[in-house]
Order: structure tokens, then sequence, then C-alpha cells
């Protein structure tokens, strides 16, 4: 994907999470791989009405290429794309479900339907750490080989091959955040569906 395409997917991405309420003003960060670094969603900014300018270009390094203020957790993203090689795409929110779940400490399940057993596999929870810290970089590489997290008192992200994988993957996170919620403590599928389905 070349930048022009990759500025207007990040645009097209935030202001459909924004429309479904996963995004809400300026909270939350969005970013992509390119062959020389990443685009990111800028700081202090509401994500529903970004413009493609307005995203930020970082070297893998953490340099800003041109102007802008990327978010202020561009190094988790940094960090995440360096361990994972097949990782194009990063989506972090704050949606109501899933930050419920993290306020309350409660480890979000995916075992209550085959969508999200297939599409989150187990979601570890991130422990608190200070937005932008070192300490929240730390605890994120942590976490590097799942497809999806919680983040204790803050939120939820996601990663994906491509930027309609870590979307699909956030919206489905929330759900399943939505339905625990809603249906509390009832059985899940049966083990032997979930490793079925794992391999699928």
């Amino acid at each position: 994907m070349n930048e022009a395409d990759a500025r207007r997917a990040i645009c097209d991405v935030c202001s459909k999470l924004y429309q479904k309420e996963l995004l809400v003003s300026a909270g939350g960060n969005v970013s992509i791989r390119t062959d020389d670094g990443i685009l990111i969603t800028p700081s202090g900014r509401n994500k529903g009405s970004l413009k493609e300018d307005d995203i930020v270009k970082l070297a893998m390094t953490g340099k800003v290429i041109g102007k802008g203020k990327p978010s202020i957790e561009y190094k988790f993203h940094i960090a995440l794309y360096n361990l994972r090689d097949d990782v194009n795409a990063i989506v972090h929110c704050h949606p109501v479900y899933c930050t419920a779940l993290s306020v309350k400490g409660e480890k979000i399940r995916t075992d209550l339907t085959p969508e999200g057993t297939i599409l989150l596999g187990d979601v570890p929870m991130v422990p608190y750490r200070t937005p932008g810290s070192d300490e929240l970089v730390e605890e994120m590489t942590k976490i590097s080989k799942s497809s999806a997290a919680l983040m204790e008192n803050h939120g939820a992200v996601t990663q994906g091959k491509t930027m309609e994988e870590a979307c699909n993957r956030m919206e489905e996170l929330e759900f399943q955040a939505h339905l625990q919620l809603v249906v509390g403590n009832v059985e899940g599928l049966p083990r032997e569906e979930i490793y079925r389905l794992r391999r699928m």
C-alpha cells in the first residue's frame, strides 16, 4: 500500500470506528506500517474528522518525518511492529464495554461464539501503566503475540495483517465484551469445539 492510500485508509477507519462509538473524541490511536516507518494518528485530535494531511509519518526510531505531533502512544505501536513482521496495522480504542471490563479487572471471554474464538483467540489483560510511558511499552511487548488485548483501566488494542483485519478484531472484541456483560456467567463453547475452531 502506498503512502497516499495508507493515509486514506487510516482516516476511513477512524471515521468508521468513531461512527460506531469505538473511538471517542481525541482518545485512541490507529497506525499502519509503511516501507520506511509507520503512519499514525495525531495527538489530541478528534478521530472522527481527520484529514489525510493530519496523519503523522514516523521512522521506526520514532522520529517524525515531515510535520505533526504523533499520538503519545506511538512508542508501543513501534515496539509491536518490531516484534511482529506479520502485523501491518494496529488499532487502539476506548470502547465502552471493553473498557468496562478493563476497569473491573475482568478477563474477556472469547468462547461464547465461534467468531470470538476464531477472530480473537485468547485475550490477555495488560496491567495499567501511564499512557505514553516506557512502562506501558514494556507491558505491551509482553502481549505482542496476541491478536487483541484489554488494557486495564484504559481500553483495548488489536493487531492485524491489514487495517481491515485489525478493525474487524476491534469490532468483534467490543461485541464479545458487550455480550459477556449482558449474559453474565454462562457456559461457553465446549473445549473440543474451541480447539476445532482455532485450527480453522
